[in-house]
């Protein structure tokens, strides 16, 4: 089966959108790149990729920890990331998948 041509957006996404592409897309909600409304449907590669680079180079700012980020941001990673995680779970999703290789 050919891999599509675009991205089929975040509220579309397997595991309630638990995928390194939602990562990258709450990522940059977080840092006010994306607003909350975009889900990148339709988006080619090429946009994931330029919103991955844009997202990669806030977190550079603050060592790519959480716990790095000035209170707004920490909070709003917090609201963000935390509704996306209720939502996967409500889901089915568990998180095991993302940490099957740590046991």
């Amino acid at each position: 089966m050919a891999k599509p041509d675009t991205y089929i957006g975040i509220h579309n996404e397997i595991n309630g959108g638990m995928t390194t592409i939602g990562k990258i897309i709450r990522d940059a909600w977080v840092f006010g790149l994306l607003p909350e409304t975009e889900t990148c449907e339709g988006w080619n590669l090429a946009g994931i990729d330029a919103i991955l680079q844009k997202v990669n180079a806030e977190w550079d700012k603050y060592g790519c920890l959480v716990s790095h980020l000035p209170k707004e941001l920490f909070e709003r990673h917090q609201k963000i990331h935390g509704a996306a995680m209720d939502k996967a779970r409500a889901a089915g999703w568990t998180g095991e998948a993302e940490t099957e290789d740590d046991k």
